[in-house]
């Protein structure tokens, strides 16, 4: 009897160790955090519009409400890199989208939020999960060559989202299933926001989107990434569904010469400009103006225009992009002549305290003509954002999404700004009907990508 109980004992032991021991290796040390604590809304903060939001059943429920915009229940928290899971549940009669790496600023726009948003998509077309940049930019990365992602939205029925953010890239899931693979680097930081869109029927008045059991990975992300199969997708030197309908074209592909040439030359030039991995940058030779490789002009001439293009500035760098050049003007030394968007180093480079016109020679501002105000601009090493738009002899500047000063050509007010210029010599400085677009060599090193221009087609009165 003794032997058998000293059996039986023997036996409940390796029992007991191989239930501890299975125990431990299902043990989950992954380092989640719950950012809603399933009562409260500690935490959080709503901004844009006035859309309820209240905690029911250990779920955030947000409530759609007439006449108010978009509105966002943000995280006072700032993310960079993580992984978030959620679950959500929504009306099929309601849009809404998760917010990640988004922020807003009193200078962009009155405070708009902004950034990219993770779809939640109940309609037909089914995009729960795509990427879309709200305030900004449009459609990133849409589902319409992803079936298996648009049939794994569950209606009327909880749907589990995985979100990554490491880096320039976003991968999702829904349900499980790959959805979006996006590599991007606008925003590197920002909330996270859970959206209740605007709605303008009584029809959708009062529907519901839902979230819970929502938590973060912050701490060694990489370590908890996954494996997506999906081919990235990159937004650099590429136009987007937006710029697509809207008829954008790339003025510079991102990897050939086509399209430019040097400003003094038949063709581009041998040397002092190097293209590298999506980015055209313009090198360093001591700070002479075009000694090096010189210019670089478009091949075809532009006049009602929008041209938008990322650049990045080294320390004490001067540049600037010029539009309304004729390079018939000036063969001599020095640059050719145009209206220029400066490109500058404000801190670092002499020319901040120079001008005809006080700070006319600052970054983003008309060059020796109008100071830029108001401005934003990101660190040395960091990708700036210009936009250029000329319509009917309307000029404006726009630096980070915020305009920075206007102007009408061929007004008497600019006309007497020339005359106190530098330019006051030039004949009819600034007035053509079109020209090249220009990047200038200035003798830094300044790097740009992602050129894009649409001619606007402007009806004769």
């Amino acid at each position: 009897m003794k032997q058998h109980n000293k059996q039986l004992g023997i036996i409940s032991f390796f029992i007991l160790a191989l239930l501890v021991g299975c125990n431990e290796i299902k043990k989950d040390d992954t380092p989640w955090v719950e950012i809603f604590d399933g009562k409260t809304l500690n935490g959080w903060s709503i901004k844009g519009g006035d859309a309820k939001y209240e905690v029911e059943n250990e779920a955030i429920v947000g409530t759609s409400t007439m006449n108010t915009p978009n509105t966002f229940l943000t995280s006072d928290k700032m993310y960079g890199d993580f992984i978030l899971e959620l679950e959500y549940k929504v009306d099929p009669l309601l849009n809404s989208g998760i917010q990640i790496r988004s922020n807003s600023y009193p200078y962009y726009r009155d405070g708009i939020v902004h950034g990219y948003q993770v779809e939640i998509d109940p309609s037909d077309r089914s995009y729960s999960a795509a990427i879309y940049d709200e305030k900004r930019r449009g459609w990133l990365y849409d589902l319409s060559e992803n079936p298996k992602a648009r049939e794994a939205f569950k209606q009327n029925e909880w749907n589990k989202y995985r979100i990554e953010a490491i880096g320039d890239t976003i991968k999702t899931w829904i349900n499980g299933v790959p959805a979006a693979h996006l590599v991007d680097d606008m925003t590197a930081s920002g909330f996270i926001g859970l959206q209740v869109h605007s709605i303008n029927t009584k029809e959708k008045e009062g529907t519901q989107v839902a979230w819970k059991n929502i938590k973060i990975i912050t701490k060694d992300v990489r370590k908890y990434a996954t494996s997506i199969d999906l081919a990235a997708k990159s937004t650099k030197n590429t136009l987007t569904f937006n710029e697509l309908k809207g008829e954008w074209k790339l003025l510079w592909d991102g990897k050939t010469t086509n399209g430019w040439r040097g400003a003094k030359l038949d063709a581009f030039p041998k040397s002092g400009w190097e293209i590298d991995n999506g980015v055209l940058t313009v090198l360093a030779s001591g700070g002479e103006e075009s000694a090096a490789g010189g210019d670089i002009v478009t091949t075809d001439l532009y006049g009602n225009f929008e041209l938008k293009l990322d650049f990045k500035i080294t320390e004490g760098a001067n540049s600037g992009i010029k539009y309304f050049v004729n390079t018939g003007l000036n063969k001599g030394a020095g640059s050719s002549i145009g209206l220029e968007f400066q490109i500058l180093d404000d801190a670092k480079h002499p020319d901040a305290e120079k001008g005809s016109h006080e700070g006319s020679r600052t970054m983003a501002s008309l060059y020796d003509l109008i100071k830029a105000e108001n401005k934003v601009v990101n660190p040395i090493g960091s990708w700036n954002y210009a936009h250029i738009i000329s319509k009917n002899n309307h000029v404006e500047h726009w630096l980070n999404g915020i305009k920075i000063l206007e102007f009408n050509r061929k007004s008497d007010a600019y006309r007497k700004l020339v005359a106190e210029s530098k330019y006051k010599d030039w004949k009819n400085f600034g007035e053509a009907e079109e020209g090249h677009i220009l990047l200038q060599d200035h003798g830094d090193k300044v790097s740009f990508r992602n050129i894009k221009v649409r001619r606007l087609n402007i009806k004769k009165q």
